[in-house]
Formats: structure tokens, C-alpha cells, sequence
């Protein structure tokens, strides 16, 4: 299924610095919503079973090679198969010389025809990983993330109730800030990468003082452009009778975007240090993703002595 985001020529072709040996008039309103790329060898010989024209064509030595081998005629019918398909562009590779009638054949469909110095494996890899994070699944949660210790922490809670004092507080303790108010959540891979829209990015608001450039008041070593989304902190109002966890003896997990990230309920009430609390948890996260479980330790613990004071 083809992706419902795209990524423009325009900002590919500045983002890798392609050398541009066609372009159609309208290449400005052209895009690419493909993850995937492709090595057209099996159309060029005569085989498009299965062929994806959704995808960027690229012509590196084996087919610029393979190419040569072909008379005049067949080279022509072998490069119009694959142009044919109108892809969202054509790359060559290893600044490798047009082929014969590619040129032709590339204005006649209105297919650009870029070219690049890089190896084809090399060039693949980086547009691979660019597209799959643009053209990544993405949703917007109100929020502030800020990255702890290596940990990129996302904080939820109600309007008003402190996150972004928290940010602040944490960003004044050697942490950095993410995204406030907005945090933009993508699904690559396995992983959830936030990151903040680039309207507001680097700025946080402060109710009472206003708006603030994190960046500019406390250095670029305050902010990050994207994290990973590590831990999931639900900060709500203390209210009296409810059941608090007070061991963490299971992890608890909130769902985004099909990926199951480990998430704590913070309660606040006034007086707690919720900076010092939020560095802690994010430590104690690590911890558990490398194995160690305090509230099982110390609840094993606590089992054997009763046991022996039993025994005894």
C-alpha cells in the first residue's frame, strides 16, 4: 500500500545534492512516496512481473554494463520498458555516462533523470533510511519529550498540570528538550522517534512568563532535534483513596502507532520533586532494559526472609 505522505524532488535532490540531467517543467510539484528503491535489472531484461513504478529507479555499473551488451535496438526497447513506467526519477550512479537514448526517452515520459558520484550500495542505503523516515507513520500527541540520561522520556498529562515546569527544571539539570506542546511520533522500524514540529521547535511556553527559546537561553547542548520515545511519564492530580503502584512489580505499557512503549502514572502534589523523580525513573527504565528489576529483587528478598523467620 503506497504511503499517504510524500517527500518532494526538490528537497531530495538538495538533501543528497543530485546533479539534475532532466528535469520536467513541472518537476516542483513531483514527489516520492515510496520507502523502497529499486535496481531495475529484471525489466531491463524483458521480466516486469511484479514491477513497483512507485518506486526510485536506480542505474549503477552492473546495469549501465549490461546495457552495453545490447544492440542498438534492443538497448532502446530494454530503457524504454523501465521509462515507460514513469517512476518518480531515475538515478545514475558512480557519475557512470548517460546511456544511449535514455536521454530521449526520459523527456518524451516527463521522468527526471538525476545522477549522483556515490557507489549504488551507498547511495541506496542513505535514501533507504531518508525516505523511511519521512515517509514514516506518524501521529501528533500533546505532550513535551525531553531525553533523560539517554532515555527519551515522553511526558502526558492534562493542560496546566506542569509539564513543561518539568521540562524546564530537567533542561536546568544537563537534560534536553525535545518537543514541547506538540510532539511529532513517528513509527520507524521497531522504534517511536519523536521529534517537534519545525514551527515550534526549540521553544517551550511557561504559563505566567510566556514563550522562551530553550536554545538560545540555555545553549544548543539543551535541545535535540528527535529521540527515541523510551519511557511514557502520565503525570495526573493526587487524589486520596486512589491505588497508587508502589512496587512497580509489573510494567505497565501504553500503545502508539502499534508500538508498545513501558509507561508509570506519576501523581502530583505539591512539594514533590517531580525533576528528581522523572531522572530516576528514567535511570530505573534503562535498568530494566538491561535486565535488572529492583521490585523483583527486593520482593524476592523480602520472601526469603519471612521464609527463614518462618523456618526459624
Amino acid at each position: 500500500m503506497a504511503s499517504k505522505y510524500s517527500v518532494s524532488l526538490d528537497k531530495l535532490i538538495k538533501e543528497f545534492g543530485f546533479e539534475t540531467l532532466y528535469l520536467p517543467e513541472d518537476a516542483h510539484d513531483l514527489s516520492v512516496t515510496s520507502q523502497d528503491v529499486n535496481r531495475p535489472g529484471l525489466i531491463l531484461a524483458g521480466r516486469d512481473d511484479y514491477f513497483d513504478p512507485e518506486r526510485v529507479q536506480f542505474l549503477g555499473l552492473s546495469e549501465i554494463e549490461f546495457l552495453k551488451t545490447l544492440s542498438d535496438e534492443m538497448r532502446y526497447e530494454s530503457l524504454k520498458r523501465l521509462v515507460a513506467t514513469q517512476p518518480p526519477f531515475i538515478l545514475i550512479t558512480r557519475n557512470l555516462e548517460i546511456p544511449s537514448h535514455l536521454s530521449s526517452l526520459v523527456e518524451e515520459y516527463k521522468v527526471p533523470l538525476l545522477r549522483t558520484g556515490e557507489s549504488t550500495s551507498s547511495c541506496m542505503s542513505a535514501l533507504i533510511s531518508f525516505l523511511g523516515t519521512e515517509l514514516a507513520e506518524r501521529i501528533t500527541r500533546h505532550g513535551v519529550l525531553v531525553e533523560v540520561y539517554g532515555e527519551g522520556v515522553l511526558i502526558l498529562g492534562d493542560s496546566g498540570i506542569g509539564k513543561s515546569e518539568t521540562a524546564i527544571e530537567l533542561v536546568k539539570r544537563g537534560h534536553r528538550l525535545v518537543a514541547d506542546d506538540a510532539v511529532e511520533i513517528r513509527h520507524i522500524g521497531t522504534r517511536l522517534i519523536g521529534s517537534a514540529p519545525e514551527l515550534i521547535r526549540h521553544y517551550i511556553e511557561l504559563r505566567g512568563i510566556g514563550v522562551i527559546n530553550v536554545a538560545k537561553l540555555f545553549g544548543m547542548g539543551a535541545v535535540k532535534e528527535s529521540s527515541n520515545i523510551d519511557l511514557i511519564i502520565n503525570m495526573v492530580p493526587w487524589r486520596d483513596g486512589e491505588a497508587y503502584d508502589r512496587l512497580g512489580m509489573e510494567t505497565q505499557y501504553t500503545e502508539i502507532l502499534d508500538v508498545k512503549v513501558p509507561s508509570i502514572t506519576v501523581p502530583i502534589t505539591p512539594g514533590r520533586n517531580l525533576a528528581v523523580i522523572f531522572e530516576v525513573a528514567a535511570m530505573n527504565n534503562r535498568q530494566k532494559r538491561m535486565g535488572y528489576n529492583a521490585a523483583v529483587e527486593f520482593t524476592e528478598q523480602m520472601s526469603k526472609y519471612f521464609t527463614s523467620r518462618n523456618d526459624d
